[in-house]
């Protein structure tokens, strides 16, 4: 109980001076920025996105698999056993900071993101969010509804949908890379542009 503590509390105060900290630094004048400060911004925006996509990755491999495992064995348990924690309490919230930390990031930083709502990001941050909430109705459903831990139960399929929505990250990024090839080629020209 102690970890699952530390997750709460530690997870909800760094999520949350992340997040005051993208906003109360935001850039409040994008439409004087220049070219090669909104080009290093898309750099550490895609690395922002690179660092949420990994999180999602070992939270649903390597920590999902342990859970897994944790079934297999146990069979029925709670949403306070120790592999939950880790889940639950841990590993998710660290992906739903850095993925509502990626979108602050470019609506406060860039001027295309800050005019408007990218669906794919949204799609991309709020798809595998809405795991958490998913995770009390697959626990709901093993209670009263579906006993046995079959991954392929209709109460597991909420996980696959969800966790398929991070591939909206990809139409995300083919509009970062269009503005960072226009942004190349405004910075260094056409003809010496790296690309």
């Amino acid at each position: 109980m102690n970890l699952l503590w530390a997750n709460l509390i530690g997870g909800g105060l760094v999520s949350v001076g992340i997040w005051s900290y993208l906003w109360l630094t935001r850039d409040r004048n994008l439409a004087e920025l220049a070219p090669e400060l909104e080009l290093k911004r898309y750099i550490y925006l895609t690395l922002w996105i690179t660092v949420y996509v990994f999180a999602i990755y070992f939270t649903g491999s390597f920590f999902a698999e342990q859970d897994a495992a944790w079934h297999q064995t146990i069979v029925r348990d709670t949403i306070f056993t120790p592999s939950h924690i880790v889940q639950f309490y841990g590993t998710i919230p660290v992906y739903i900071a850095l993925g509502v930390g990626a979108f602050l990031y470019a609506m406060t930083r860039l001027p295309l993101f800050a005019k408007g709502i990218s669906l794919p990001f949204v799609i991309g941050v709020t798809g595998p969010f809405l795991i958490l909430p998913n995770l009390g109705f697959n626990e709901w459903g093993h209670a009263f509804w579906i006993m046995e831990e079959l991954f392929s139960a209709p109460v597991h399929w909420g996980f696959v949908v969800f966790g398929w929505s991070v591939l909206a990250l990809g139409g995300l990024l083919y509009q970062i890379a269009f503005r960072m090839m226009d942004l190349i080629r405004e910075v260094y020209g056409t003809r010496d542009a790296p690309i």
